[in-house]
């Protein structure tokens, strides 16, 4: 096991210096300020697998409220008594209901169980929303009772709370009311009974929610995912993925019109991720759609990041669709070129304009202010640039300040990655979306991946990137310090790479598909992991501007000679930021020389942070969610050349003051 330990010093104790190695000199100019460090620099990606949305970052309690799950409405409820499901309800893109009728027997009962999400996660003492569109097709009144219940009590009853709720009436009409369970339960069930005279009554989009929901909402986020989502400090967040963007076909697609508009009318999706990995296999993986673009767009307002909606290009998903005729032709592709037309109108269009009037009916007359706009996701070979052309010069006809993200395809280097970055250039995108999930030896290898990069052509945005280790895929704290140390090339190049986001963000512990992941959590708790703890420094310590940081006149990036270190450095006003990455088993000395300064100016330490552990192939848990995180430690002195020690395999942030 490798004892971690920090010892900081100024110059003026550097002859004490515990090691007796020549010391790695990194020079610092502070007189040439280089590239901006863009608000968008370090940001989030979310995408619908491992239940992100609908049983993790949505807060909706209740599976399949709709009744519209395609191969069994009933799909997530059990039934009980005469219960009938009917089609003809009163929301024309979700028509399906239930009709509860009398058992036609005194001591037998008629309602319904749903199972949530692996389980409807409660508290004691916090309370929740059930609501529910109803009527009583004969008219008159009808009485429900509704719980919440523990299947698995060994006490005289089952129920957490339960509350009645009469409805009236045989028109459709929302009905609410508060529930606030007795019992902390990771795993309740919502149960509802017909009740009274047990007349026949009608149900539709029934739900369940917190009242404590992110900033409130009725139709909220869950609190403590949304947190970690603003403690990050997001410049930028894409949405809605990634491959659901696609669809495993076109019918399939994500499509951001059902994604808007009153919540009870939005038609249920099959979700891209459903059917892909049958070694991991959930068949009742769909989208509620109630986690939106207005959703995002509004999540996005509320943790200060720019939003990035990626939309279809007219490509279903390559991977999964070989067949050229299961693409759009270019020569049809207007209907989807109109819907990013239109997607920039809801965002950004008055509240007079067709889909600016949407938006503002939802809730938020004033725009959205969107800057960026995708247009595809991981496409390759020739069929991309002819399908995204069409929609550049659209775009730029209607919106010329919009940015537009191309992609250089799944790839992070070879054939098709060689062939798109020109192409890209070609048809003058802003940006070009590079994803990499490698092993150790990449990350290790990538410290100079921006130093050589075009200035003239398109930005970079990493739009998706982890370290997925071979035998280890996995989180856990070696592979985060490597996705610290490459992140040294996406600061030191602030010029050329203007976007980063981690990938994927949110998994479920009971429904994850692909891990690693930045958040996870079960129905009650979550969990930061240590590749969180790296976004979260980045964002914290960004800076303004990059400084040119090197050792021996290179570049600080792991190379042959450089002990491992990797290493870059940022201005903020009067304090510099400097990042060091330790990869190597030993503590490395290093000597922090600033040049460019005055004659009687320099620069006095102001402390440090450090991210380390010896629990190298492990991570937080849901358990232990804090047993990996970053630490302050003191670091003073007062020069122009400070000294320090610093960890191995440890990530430090040097903070200095001028």
């Amino acid at each position: 096991m490798i004892k971690k330990y920090c010892l900081l010093a100024a110059l003026a104790l550097a002859g004490s210096a515990v090691l007796s190695a020549q010391p790695s000199r990194l020079d610092i100019n502070l007189k040439k300020v280089g590239a901006p460090v863009q608000e968008t620099m370090y940001g989030i990606f979310f995408e619908d697998i491992n239940f992100a949305a609908d049983g993790g970052l949505y807060a909706e309690l209740v599976k399949n409220r709709s009744f519209e799950f395609p191969q069994d409405p009933l799909q997530g409820w059990k039934a009980f008594g005469h219960v009938e499901v009917r089609e003809d309800g009163p929301f024309d893109r979700c028509p399906h209901y239930v009709r509860l009728i009398d058992p036609g027997h005194a001591h037998k009962w008629t309602g319904l169980d749903n199972e949530g999400f692996f389980g409807i996660g409660v508290k004691a003492g916090e309370t929740y929303r059930f609501s529910v569109w109803a009527r009583v097709p004969d008219g008159g009144s009808s009485d429900l009772r509704i719980e919440l219940v523990n299947t698995a009590s060994m006490g005289e009853n089952q129920f957490l709370c339960q509350k009645e709720l009469r409805i009236s009436g045989s028109e459709w009409k929302q009905y609410e009311v508060i529930l606030s369970p007795d019992t902390t339960l990771p795993k309740s069930v919502l149960r509802i009974f017909l009740v009274g005279d047990r007349k026949t009554t009608d149900l539709e989009h029934i739900s369940l929610f917190p009242t404590d929901t992110w900033m409130g909402h009725r139709n909220g986020m869950r609190k403590d995912l949304a947190q970690a989502l603003y403690d990050l400090h997001p410049g930028v967040f894409r949405f809605p993925g990634g491959c659901i963007v696609e669809g495993a076909d076109l019918a399939t697609r994500y499509n951001w019109k059902n994604t808007v508009g009153p919540v009870e009318n939005r038609p249920i999706n099959e979700n891209r991720w459903e059917y892909t990995f049958p070694h991991r296999f959930y068949p009742d993986y769909f989208q509620s759609y109630g986690l939106g673009f207005f959703e995002f767009f509004q999540l996005s307002e509320e943790i200060g990041s720019e939003p990035l909606p990626i939309l279809s290009c007219g490509l279903a998903c390559q991977f999964q669709n070989d067949d050229p005729a299961a693409h759009v032709p270019v020569e049809e592709l207007q209907p989807y070129i109109q819907d990013a037309l239109d997607l920039i109108e809801f965002a950004n269009g008055p509240v007079t304009s067709t889909w600016g009037k949407v938006r503002a009916d939802m809730g938020h007359p004033a725009p959205f202010n969107l800057k960026f706009i995708g247009i595809g996701n991981e496409q390759w070979d020739a069929i991309y640039p002819e399908h995204l052309e069409p929609f550049v010069k659209a775009i730029r006809a209607a919106y010329p300040d919009i940015k537009i993200v191309g992609t250089s395809g799944p790839d992070s280097e070879g054939k098709q990655f060689d062939y798109l970055w020109p192409e890209m250039k070609r048809l003058g995108a802003d940006l070009v979306d590079e994803h990499f999930y490698r092993p150790y030896d990449w990350f290790l290898a990538q410290g100079a991946r921006y130093d050589n990069y075009d200035r003239k052509g398109p930005k970079v945005f990493a739009g998706e990137y982890a370290c997925h280790a071979k035998g280890r895929k996995y989180n856990h704290f070696y592979a985060s310090l490597l996705e610290a140390a490459f992140m040294t090339s996406l600061e030191r190049n602030a010029d050329i790479v203007h976007m980063a986001t981690y990938a994927p963000l949110f998994a479920h512990v009971e429904g994850w598909q692909w891990r690693p992941d930045l958040i996870w959590y079960d129905n009650l708790r979550s969990m930061r992991t240590a590749s969180w703890h790296v976004q979260q420094l980045y964002g914290q310590y960004k800076g303004r501007n990059a400084l040119t940081l090197t050792m021996d006149g290179a570049n600080v990036t792991g190379a042959e000679g450089q002990n491992g270190l990797f290493a870059s450095a940022v201005l903020d006003g009067n304090k510099v930021y400097v990042k060091v990455i330790n990869t190597s088993e030993q503590p490395q000395a290093v000597e922090f020389n600033f040049t460019g300064l005055k004659k009687k100016e320099s620069l006095k330490g102001a402390g440090c942070v450090k991210l380390a552990s010896d629990l190298l192939y492990e991570d937080n848990t849901l358990d232990e969610p804090d047993r990996i995180a970053p630490v302050k430690a003191p670091f003073s002195g007062e020069g122009k050349t400070l000294s320090a020690t610093v960890d191995p395999l440890c990530f430090t942030i040097f903070v200095f003051e001028r």
